[in-house]
């Protein structure tokens, strides 16, 4: 009999310790089902479709639905549901026609990388292995060197690494095929088997089309003007201004600069290592980290109402208790598999107010009550869900929280109001209300976490979304940089991503709304809103989130763990890979 009466949690097979990563098969009926009146197809759009009029204005109440411009990745120990419009790497390096592949990453298996290719033209396939690793005593350089040299068609190139505490962070994949087509890929994967076993995606561009052969002619006066963030020129244009910041990449350049990306939508957010000056003072100079990220944010359109300022040092972005929350609540998750030693002061002065920038444009009703400032949230692992997920306590190398020295364990206590499950099946405290909000599952509690993605969500509820990020990077000011003494923005790593909006697939037909969608690309068919193109947002983590319960602490990579996993191993407490 139902229980009609609000619950806490159940767990589920999924979260059950004593329950391989695999589902167990469920009983059901063999009834013949119901009858069902069929529906008429809703419209359903590739993310580089151009939209038309026609379909737009078919009848008031249809919607284009767009699938989620990212993909995350297949993982063969989840069950066929989890993995429903999923992507494996074979599927981004197996196709015949590829004829020049440029791999950039942190970690390399060559073996393992050559194996994703086709067989037949995996030897002739013209491959550049980008990383960080110069030091002789690498054991990843030994290894890509070793590979080179059994790979005649292979060739490493090391990024110039200018900061001690720097990595060659970026994932990234570009592609040049016979048929006069090129492919950018942004991942969150490094190039080795076990990355593929855990919770991963890929921002796959549409096929890029040579330029068309320009007509001769005399040389313009006056300068283009510079495309707007979100468009593929500009997409272009900042993807080129970061690869020329390498050395040994400009055959790189030159080649991908002959192609067309009419259908990117999104803006890149990168960083490189180096000091640059805050002091911009002109729209054309690149920004890369939080700069960067603060330009892209700024030129989103803002809400129809007003955004409150915010006061650094009154903390605003702890969030409350979900029952203190208007509907209206603006919300922004980060999602990440490491968190540095960032202290306190750092997330409250530079990363919180860069992630919470808006657009400067004044609100459409000045008298408007003005919306709060966004609440944080920080999805992090514990140990529990470590221990439950596929490779148990192996996947636990990839993901670092430390809590060792005072200035750690200060942060800790700063952000742990900001702390939220992974897996999300775990109970709530004892004196915690029932929860009615129904549970949106993403598939993949079991799948340990190391896709990075920060979203903001445009109410309390998470089910509209403002913008969405997909990026290498995660809460370190390594990766994201930070303001030195003489006043420069220090980044140490490199790194890559991107960010996309709702109004990236307007038309003057029609506005767009971004919505995240779960167990599938294409997002679902509802309500008679006036947005009459939905776009989905693939989502790896289950809704709404899940606090951390009283004492719970984080996974931390370095402390032992003697609680035997799934598989019935301990943890002796090592460190691992990022």
């Amino acid at each position: 009999m139902a229980d009609e009466t609000p619950r806490k949690r159940r767990k589920t097979n999924e979260g059950d310790p004593s329950c391989s990563p695999v589902d167990r098969p469920s009983r059901r009926s063999i009834s013949p089902p119901p009858r069902r009146t069929p529906r008429k197809a809703q419209p359903v759009a590739k993310p580089g479709d151009a939209l038309s009029k026609e379909v737009l204005s078919t009848s008031p109440k249809t919607r284009m639905l767009i699938p989620s411009p990212i993909q995350l990745n297949n993982i063969s120990e989840l069950p066929a549901s989890s993995n429903v419009d999923t992507v494996s790497l074979r599927d981004i390096l197996g196709d015949p026609l590829i004829s020049e592949c440029w791999l950039f990453n942190y970690l390399f298996d060559v073996d393992f990388l050559l194996s994703q290719f086709d067989e037949d033209v995996r030897d002739v396939i013209q491959v550049k292995l980008v990383h960080g690793s110069w030091r002789k005593e690498d054991m990843n350089k030994i290894r890509i060197d070793e590979a080179v040299k059994r790979h005649p068609n292979t060739q490493s190139i090391t990024a110039h690494m200018p900061e001690a505490f720097g990595t060659h962070h970026s994932k990234m994949i570009v592609l040049f095929r016979h048929d006069d087509q090129a492919q950018v890929n942004l991942l969150t994967a490094n190039f080795i088997d076990i990355d593929w076993r855990m919770s991963q995606a890929v921002w796959r561009s549409p096929l890029l089309p040579l330029q068309a052969v320009r007509s001769g002619g005399s040389t313009p006066v006056s300068k283009p003007p510079l495309p707007p963030l979100g468009s593929g020129a500009r997409f272009k244009r900042d993807l080129l201004a970061y690869f020329r910041c390498y050395t040994g990449l400009r055959a790189l350049t030159t080649k991908l600069d002959l192609y067309d990306f009419p259908s990117v939508r999104g803006a890149l957010v990168a960083s490189l290592p180096g000091r640059r000056g805050l002091n911009v003072t002109t729209e054309e100079q690149n920004l890369w980290g939080l700069p960067g990220l603060e330009r892209v944010l700024e030129s989103i359109p803002r809400p129809s109402k007003p955004i409150a300022r915010y006061n650094i040092e009154s903390s605003p972005y702890l969030p409350t208790d979900t029952s203190d929350q208007q509907p209206s609540n603006p919300q922004i998750v980060i999602q990440i598999s490491s968190v540095a030693t960032i202290g306190d002061k750092w997330p409250r002065e530079h990363l919180f107010p860069s992630l919470s920038a808006i657009s400067p444009n004044p609100a459409p009703n000045p008298k408007a009550k003005p919306l709060p400032p966004p609440k944080f949230h920080i999805i992090f692992p514990t140990a529990d869900e470590i221990r439950r997920s596929v490779d148990g306590y192996g996947s636990g190398s990839s993901i670092h929280m430390r809590n060792k020295f005072p200035t750690q364990t200060r942060q800790l206590t700063y952000l742990r109001p900001m702390l939220r499950h992974w897996a999300g099946d775990q109970s709530q405290d004892d004196d915690a209300p029932p929860s009615t909000e129904p549970i949106r599952e993403a598939g993949r509690r079991r799948a340990a976490p190391h896709i990075k993605t920060y979203i903001r969500f445009s109410d309390a509820r998470m089910t509209k979304i403002d913008w969405a990020m997909l990026t290498s990077a995660n809460l370190s000011n390594q990766a994201w940089g930070s303001e030195t003494k003489d006043g420069e923005w220090r980044i140490c790593s490199y790194e890559i991503g991107i960010v996309v909006w709702p109004a990236l697939w307007d038309t003057p037909e029609a506005t767009a709304e971004l919505v995240p969608v779960f167990k599938q690309d294409v997002p679902e068919q509802r309500g008679e809103g006036e947005e009459a193109i939905r776009v989905g947002w693939r989502m790896p983590y289950d809704l709404p989130l899940v606090p951390y319960r009283a004492g719970e602490m984080p996974w931390c990579a370095e402390e032992p763990c003697e609680e035997r996993d799934w598989m019935g191993r301990s943890w002796p407490g090592v460190g691992g890979r990022t």
